[in-house]
């Protein structure tokens, strides 16, 4: 077995791995989609690793490129997403190969940390591989009034109003990022770009957007067996009270077309309900370290330390 770096021209057997060991049900498997995530990402293309047997791809790995920032320090971030091996090859060994090969070279590129949000199932391999627990997500909880309860039909039309220019957009994103690095917590910096990437342009999930000169808001709606959560993904803001009032007016707004009963959003945002729950209900946050010195990873693997949205650390 061989192992060596995806070139574009490997996207077709690449497909047919992934729809071969997962299915065509749990997310989109297209060239379209692998594309936006692995080539088109603002931050870089993916390191993308083929496990290679007769000419034939039997495994892949990719780690999604990210940048992360605290303070004035930019790290160069990993985000561990798609990985599979042929059922006809499993039991091999395939995935930890991949995956240490993969961490051997975003080392050697002068990468920071790699990080996920892994399931139960694929959680214990990681940490096999050197990977540590930060934490599950904190995430804020608020009740809907019932009388909004069934205000929609199961599907809702979603919108995305852009009413500022991309010149406008970037200075609210300059301001946002400027305050953030007071925070002395870790941000993902954003700019224009990233954000029609990340949420108006995204195969994988719509969102409702809106957008002004003074703030830019995220949201869609999550089905979970017969309740309905409006997920809040992304709220940067100036935060004077104007701007508060002009966004959780907006979302008053989704709520009432959505018929959503509750409402989430990460309790790192400036969204301030009086009225909500806050606990550890998000996925669990991993990392492994790569060039970090023991200083920062310590940091890192203390949740306090993280600045982040939903729409930061949520599978797409």
């Amino acid at each position: 077995m061989d192992i060596r770096k995806a070139t574009d021209a490997d996207i077709p057997e690449i497909l047919q791995v992934l729809k071969a060991s997962l299915g065509e049900t749990s997310s989109k498997k297209s060239e379209e989609v692998w594309r936006y995530k692995h080539i088109d990402n603002p931050f870089g293309r993916s390191l993308v690793l083929l496990a290679i047997e007769d000419s034939k791809i039997i495994g892949v790995r990719a780690l999604m490129r990210w940048k992360w920032q605290r303070g004035d320090r930019k790290f160069s971030a990993y985000r561990a997403v798609d990985t599979a091996t042929h059922p006809d090859h499993q039991g091999k060994g395939i995935f930890k190969k991949l995956t240490l090969k993969a961490i051997e070279i975003a080392k050697a590129e002068e990468g920071d940390f790699v990080f996920n949000t892994p399931n139960n199932q694929s959680k214990p391999g990681y940490l096999k591989m050197g990977w540590q627990t930060v934490s599950k997500l904190n995430v804020n909880l608020k009740p809907v009034n019932p009388i909004y309860w069934f205000n929609s039909s199961e599907q809702f039309d979603l919108e995305v109003k852009i009413q500022s220019t991309d010149e406008e957009l970037n200075l609210l994103l300059f301001d946002v990022n400027l305050n953030s690095s007071y925070s002395d917590q870790l941000f993902t910096p954003k700019n224009r770009e990233f954000l029609r990437w990340r949420y108006e342009s995204n195969p994988l999930q719509n969102y409702n957007v809106k957008a002004t000169k003074n703030y830019y808001i995220a949201s869609y709606v999550k089905s979970q067996g017969k309740m309905r959560e409006l997920r809040i993904v992304e709220v940067l803001m100036k935060n004077n009270n104007k701007d508060q009032r002009d966004v959780k007016a907006d979302i008053k707004r989704w709520i009432k077309t959505s018929g959503v009963q509750f409402i989430s959003y990460s309790s790192r945002c400036d969204l301030n309900y009086g009225l909500s729950h806050n606990g550890n209900h998000g996925p669990e946050l991993t990392i492994r370290k790569l060039n970090l010195d023991s200083k920062s990873e310590d940091d890192l693997l203390e949740l306090q330390n993280w600045s982040y949205s939903l729409g930061d650390l949520e599978l797409f």
